[in-house]
């Protein structure tokens, strides 16, 4: 009895399961191991491997399905080969997103200069004024034509900019579209220019503006902080099933870009930050693939009218509420310049060609109150900032901090990154300053920047990260949606290639590499959460969170890395397909 023992456990499996593997192949054990053409691990250590064990949502073991055999015999696994014609990475990490701003915007078309592809459809761009015009009456003939329309919801398009598509305010509204209510949300998020019957359908006032530098009643413009004054006004962008819809929306484009973590750059943008938070972790619960860090936001404090102190204080309350996948996590942000988009942000001389000028979004004393407080409390600060003015204020910030209450390792981010010298980027580098770049700035923006607001030298070499790479400062790529496409391949395509949407090269020497992009969008990203012990690379230890390709971008190169399919998501080691561009069921 003792050899018939011996023969069934320990020689059989040698025989026919190659050291048991085999035989465990359909152990239902809680061990899954997932057997991938190739897994890019993005860990120096160990570049490449084949097959990655999986149990309670973390990685137990990368290597080959041989070198698992350890484990396997051990514990038992299921074996999972459906991506052994597939690549495997770390689950790809957007550090800037708004998740409000695509649950408010994809409830109307899209009309800008570049195109895009989203859950609600296709939205070709327009890069003239009149093709802008004649797309803009189509979207409003169908709008105005919908017998099911909301009546107390204006036609809303958003995407407009003047550079591509030509000066329009309140007057030349009104010719066009008559007492049919039209609002047009600029590209930069931070305008709005409605005609007569839109602000009266939606109860705007001159009175309301009236006191706000950045609103020009006369021509149906707010801007910024007018922009702000308006927000209340639409209330119906936050009706629970609109904004619900808009929501799961923007899970969706979540694993539509392979994004397993993210951060929420501005938590309260739209002035309910409890609410927002409601709906975020309503609409991030257990069975969406990707995890959120909130980051709560200056702007929202000041318009409150709350010290800083205050500030702490409420922020300190709403980290009690995290969820597993809803997180604060001693994040706060400050906002310095204005939107680069609508040409707000602070250029040092000679500044704009055209000689107008970019804004504060709040006096340079008040934002250094706010930093002081949170810097003192502990808190990675994150700044949006975009012109070298305000690089230049933002470095100054930070020295004040050091000097009052010196910290290490303090993560300082400088946000969206259009524009900083090379002098500022030593002196980032040697303050321990970090860039969240959004790369696709260039892209969409140098070819007119260049002819109409910077000129050829700087607007050439905006989003400059060759630079801040070659000085060793941690960068990390970001789509700070709508601001670009909720889609890191796509950023990494814009930062390797540095082509314009009018297909002319920016400056070449700020070309980040292929493996140096593919890091800003993984490991890097990471580093910037403070997570990078957790999510970011393929490692024993961290979160089970891969993004599942369906070509390897080493393999097609800079070129082709805006165009590799995604198959889908593993999650905390679930697997999530995408079926037909829609999340199928979890696995």
């Amino acid at each position: 009895m003792r050899l018939f023992y011996i023969v069934c456990v320990l020689v059989l499996p040698l025989l026919f399961g190659g050291g048991g593997t085999f035989a465990r192949e359909t152990d239902q054990g809680g061990m899954t191991i997932f057997v991938a053409k190739d897994i890019i691990t993005m860990e120096d250590s160990m570049p490449r491997a084949s097959a990655v064990a999986v149990a309670d949502g973390r990685i137990v073991a990368v290597g080959s399905l041989d070198s698992l055999k350890s484990w396997i015999d051990a514990r038992g696994a299921k074996i999972d080969r459906r991506f052994e014609d597939k690549v495997l990475m770390p689950g790809f990490i957007d550090p800037h997103v708004h998740p409000s701003l695509p649950a408010v915007l994809t409830q109307f078309p899209f009309l800008a200069p570049d195109d895009w592809e989203l859950p609600t459809g296709t939205f070709p761009g327009a890069t003239t004024p009149e093709a802008y015009l004649v797309a803009l009456k189509n979207q409003a003939k169908e709008y105005f034509d919908d017998p099911d329309r909301d009546d107390k919801v204006p036609f809303i398009s958003w995407g407009y900019h003047q550079l591509w598509h030509g000066e329009i305010n309140r007057k030349k509204l009104n010719e066009i579209f008559g007492d049919k209510p039209v609002l047009l949300w600029h590209r930069s998020f931070h305008e709005l220019i409605g005609n007569d019957a839109a602000y009266d359908l939606i109860g705007v006032t001159e009175s309301d503006v009236a006191n706000v530098e950045e609103a020009d009643w006369e021509s149906g413009r707010v801007w910024e902080n007018g922009f702000v004054a308006v927000l209340p006004k639409l209330t119906f962008l936050f009706e629970p099933e609109r904004y619900k819809k808009g929501m799961k929306n923007f899970a969706l484009m979540l694993q539509q870009g392979g994004v397993t973590s993210a951060m929420d750059m501005g938590v309260g943008i739209f002035g309910d930050p409890e609410g927002e938070m409601a709906l975020i972790k309503e609409t991030m619960g257990k069975d969406v693939p990707a995890r959120v860090v909130l980051t709560p936001i200056i702007t929202y404090f000041i318009a409150e009218k709350m010290s800083p102190q205050a500030a702490l204080k409420k922020t300190e309350e709403w980290e009690k509420g995290s969820t597993d996948n809803v997180i604060f996590d001693k994040h706060f942000k400050l906002m310095m310049d204005g939107a680069i988009y609508s040409g707000l942000s602070q250029y040092k001389y000679p500044g704009y060609l055209d000689g107008h000028e970019g804004v504060w979004m709040a006096p340079l004393d008040v934002t250094y109150d706010f930093a002081k407080t949170f810097w003192n409390a502990g808190y990675q600060l994150h700044a949006h900032t975009n012109g070298d003015k305000s690089a230049e204020a933002l470095l100054d910030i930070l020295r004040k901090l050091q000097e009052q209450n010196p910290r290490v390792d303090h993560r300082m981010t400088l946000e969206h990154f259009a524009y900083a010298t090379k002098d500022q980027l030593k002196q980032m580098e040697a303050l321990g300053m970090m860039v969240s770049a959004n790369p696709y700035y260039q892209f969409i923006l140098s070819d007119m920047y260049a002819d109409k607001w910077l000129g050829e030298d700087r607007a050439r070499n905006m989003v400059p990260l060759g630079d801040a790479q070659k000085l060793g400062i941690n960068v990390s790529l970001h789509s700070d949606n709508p601001m670009a496409p909720l889609n890191p391949l796509l950023l990494a395509w814009t930062a390797t290639n540095r082509t314009t949407i009018g297909g002319k090269k920016n400056n070449e020497s700020q070309k980040l590499s292929l493996d140096e992009a593919l890091q800003a969008i993984t490991i890097n990203a990471a580093w910037q959460m403070r997570m990078e012990d957790e999510i970011g690379s393929i490692r024993a230890g961290k979160k089970a969170d891969f993004v599942v390709l369906e070509e390897d971008p080493y393999e097609v190169g800079p070129e082709g890395l805006k165009d590799i399919e995604i198959w889908g998501t593993v999650f905390e080691g679930k697997v999530y397909p995408l079926v037909n561009g829609v999340r199928g069921d979890s696995e």
